[in-house]
């Protein structure tokens, strides 16, 4: 059986290196066929460890060099070449590991995976996907950040690479993918946006496109991929969690109130418990750096156990699945049937 093998930036993160270990040993039980690298001080990191019997075995590459949560890309690429988070990087492009994992700084992280691992041919530039609930199911999105202003060609790679991710990560064989837009009428929207969406039609034996998707539909689980800038994804993912933290704690809030109300509660429990773990956000844990050369994961840096283990699962499927050479061969396909 073959391993797959993840390299950890055991440094990163809030709660690092703790969580990192915890995840990663709740991943071995999930995955027996997977192995880890990770990168950190070893004096902190040994006794964690060897704490966790299914994670004995396990290498460490020692380095006293971390990034912190606010210091900036520029000087950490300049100045920050042995850090954990740079070294597990480093083995994804040696191929010594398959894909990697951090809870680390984001603008770091996309700095260093842009410089180290480079983007794929075809790709112009790399976009941030992650996923979140919906009515249906779950729903991938991107760009979230990576490019805040966008033509047609990026946002045309986005649904290539948004589609080959839903059907490795998500699990679905025909992923429908939508862009986002202000309203769903053809004459809506910016020219890029109009001839990106002609374009995408062009390619239907390639991607199956929806047509366009406004703000108040992303939930409601019309689409599996949803395609925009990275200035309008970032404001609709932070929008989203902020109103689903604002509503979850309001009901905390509100069931506290009265005899009533608790009353209310422990008649739907159930029902609320089953809630909760829909909208839980460590379920979803785990962002990608999309059209690089190598599998680059970015975990909410304040995750627990749970929610890291969850985000080095979307490391394992990516890798065991070969994601980077399926993209390939659809970027490939798709040259042949349009000119980006």
């Amino acid at each position: 059986m073959n391993k797959i093998k993840i390299s950890l930036d055991a440094m990163g993160g809030d709660n690092a290196p703790e969580i990192v270990v915890e995840g990663a040993a709740e991943a071995k039980v999930r995955y027996p066929d997977i192995e880890f690298i990770f990168f950190g001080n070893e004096k902190i990191l040994d006794p964690l460890i060897k704490s966790k019997k299914n994670l004995f075995d396990m290498e460490t590459i020692h380095t006293d060099e971390f990034i912190k949560p606010n210091d900036k890309p520029s000087n950490v690429i300049r100045r920050g070449a042995n850090t954990s988070m740079a070294l597990a990087i480093k083995s994804v492009k040696i191929k010594k590991s398959d894909a990697m994992v951090s809870a680390g700084n984001t603008g770091a992280l996309m700095a260093f995976s842009k410089l180290f691992l480079k983007t794929i041919s075809g790709i112009n530039r790399p976009a941030i996907v992650a996923c979140f609930p919906t009515k249906e199911g779950e729903v991938c999105m991107l760009d979230l950040g990576a490019n805040i202003e966008c033509d047609k060609n990026n946002l045309i790679q986005f649904a290539l690479m948004g589609q080959a991710f839903a059907k490795i990560v998500i699990g679905i064989k025909n992923p429908r993918v939508g862009l986002l837009n202000v309203g769903e009428e053809e004459i809506k929207g910016f020219d890029y946006l109009r001839d990106a969406s002609d374009s995408l039609k062009s390619l239907g034996k390639i991607i199956n496109y929806c047509g366009y998707l406004e703000g108040d539909r992303i939930t409601d689980g019309l689409v599996d991929v949803i395609v925009t800038d990275g200035f309008t994804g970032n404001i609709a993912l932070k929008t989203a969690e902020g109103t689903a933290s604002f509503f979850t704690n309001s009901l905390r809030e509100s069931l506290k109130k009265s005899i009533f109300s608790k009353l209310g509660y422990f008649l739907a429990k159930k029902s609320l418990e089953g809630f909760r773990a829909h909208m839980d956000p460590r379920k979803y844990n785990g962002a990608v750096f999309l059209g690089l050369n190598g599998i680059a994961v970015k975990s909410h840096g304040g995750t627990d156990a749970f929610g890291f283990a969850n985000a080095i699962g979307v490391a394992y499927d990516m890798a065991k699945y070969n994601f980077i050479e399926d993209l390939k061969k659809k970027l490939s396909i798709t040259t042949k049937h349009l000119v980006l």
